[in-house]
């Protein structure tokens, strides 16, 4: 009699643990892939940071504050400050170069944070640099609002979401715009960063170096 209620016992226990793991399961949050996309890059650690400071080319050293929006550029010949939450005409010819210079910087984490843009499901597709099969989304602004509407991106990540290629394509055309590498990541802080990008003729493109980032 007891061997039997110890079976019982046991039983019941096995199926209350499969239960609340079950529950767990069904609770826990699924990820879209943009999401599993920026962090895989670290974008957990993003709350963290304090500012960040990354040079874009040989020309544009920037410092930005993503918790008060506070940006300065500093150039060989002029150096200017101001805040994102309150732009005036002074300020909108560098808040463009900032926008397109911080999408290189942190692509993976645009893909989270551009919630008027639309992302593809993923599909496999040979990149179009390595000739490697990868997967690739794409990534589509809308016509209106932003520095570029209507433009589009396709990009190409490894089986660790890790960001390989990507292709631009003005206005969502059909033929690339430009087609480049994502090469020699770095970690900043937990942050996965692409240092440098070769264009498809075997040309460097964009260099970025100088990168600090602050945590709190």
């Amino acid at each position: 009699m007891k061997k039997a209620l110890l079976i019982l016992s046991l039983i019941a226990l096995c199926v209350s643990c499969k239960q609340k793991a079950n529950k767990a399961e069904e609770e826990a949050p699924t990820l879209t892939i943009a999401e599993q996309i920026a962090n895989a890059h670290g974008f957990e650690h993003w709350d963290k940071v304090t500012e960040i400071q990354f040079k874009f080319g040989k020309g544009r050293l920037w410092y930005w504050n993503p918790k008060t929006d506070a940006v300065k550029l500093t150039t060989d010949t002029d150096t200017i400050s101001y805040n994102r939450k309150a732009m005036d005409s002074t300020a909108l010819k560098a808040d463009r170069a900032f926008i397109n210079d911080k999408f290189w910087l942190l692509i993976p984490f645009q893909l989270v944070w551009d919630n008027t843009a639309t992302i593809s499901k993923p599909v496999e597709e040979t990149a179009p640099i390595s000739k490697t099969l990868m997967n690739k989304i794409t990534i589509t602004y809308p016509n209106e609002g932003g520095y570029t509407p209507g433009d589009a991106y396709d990009i190409y990540f490894d089986k660790d979401l890790i960001i390989k290629e990507w292709v631009f394509r003005r206005g969502n055309s059909a033929e690339p715009s430009l087609t480049n590498t994502f090469e020699n990541y770095q970690d900043f802080n937990g942050i996965k960063i692409a240092l440098d990008h070769t264009r498809d003729n075997g040309k460097p493109s964009v260099k970025l170096s100088e990168i600090k980032v602050t945590h709190e």
